[in-house]
């Protein structure tokens, strides 16, 4: 038997970067029309280059799928494909579903998405796990300040434990040791005191 080696795509990414912590996670997004990606201009280098309009995005690990506004819908001239149960902390409701293409920061996009029609409170965009799911979703606060990390698709697996458990350990520096700053003094009588 012959295996066959696994073609991977190239994988897509972005990183974004806030000032200080943050409990909301924010990004831009740029919705179109579905179109077909090989539709999309050869040197396609900005989203507008496909009539895609620029909204705020909020990430939000504990949504199922992904929503968008009225006034998403209403900017791009959205037609509905159909309807569907939706299912939220303030009850279930019907409503319309769509068809859509998402770009992501960094030309990160999905084509062909299905996002339903929902009420949302400072976003226009709400990206549920039907898009973090696709690929390596990643929260650091290091230092007081929150980055998110997107990649698509996926392409290892993070364990933030094993990592721990992989850096090098830093040897204890005794007090009448030489310092480690490489001054030549007694640890006790420079960085230790």
């Amino acid at each position: 038997m012959i295996a066959i080696p696994r073609v991977i795509p190239p994988p897509h990414s972005f990183t974004s970067r806030y000032n200080g912590l943050v409990n909301v996670l924010k990004t831009q997004a740029h919705v179109s029309q579905d179109i077909d990606p090989k539709a999309f201009p050869p040197q396609f280098k900005d989203p507008a280059d496909c009539g895609a309009k620029e909204f705020t995005a909020v990430w939000d690990t504990g949504a199922t799928n992904s929503v968008i506004t009225q006034v998403v819908i209403d900017q791009c001239a959205l037609k509905p494909i159909g309807i569907a149960q939706t299912h939220t902390a303030s009850g279930t409701y019907l409503t319309e579903t769509y068809y859509v293409n998402l770009f992501l920061p960094n030309k990160v996009f999905l084509t062909h998405l299905k996002v339903s029609r929902g009420d949302l409170t400072g976003t226009d965009i709400l990206i549920g796990m039907d898009i973090i799911g696709q690929g390596d979703f990643a929260v650091t606060n290091h230092n007081g300040k929150t980055v998110l990390t997107f990649r698509m698709p996926s392409i290892l697996e993070m364990d933030f434990v094993t990592a721990v458990a992989q850096l090098p350990t830093i040897p204890k520096v005794g007090r009448n040791d030489p310092c480690p700053c490489g001054s030549g003094k007694k640890y006790k009588h420079c960085h230790g005191k």
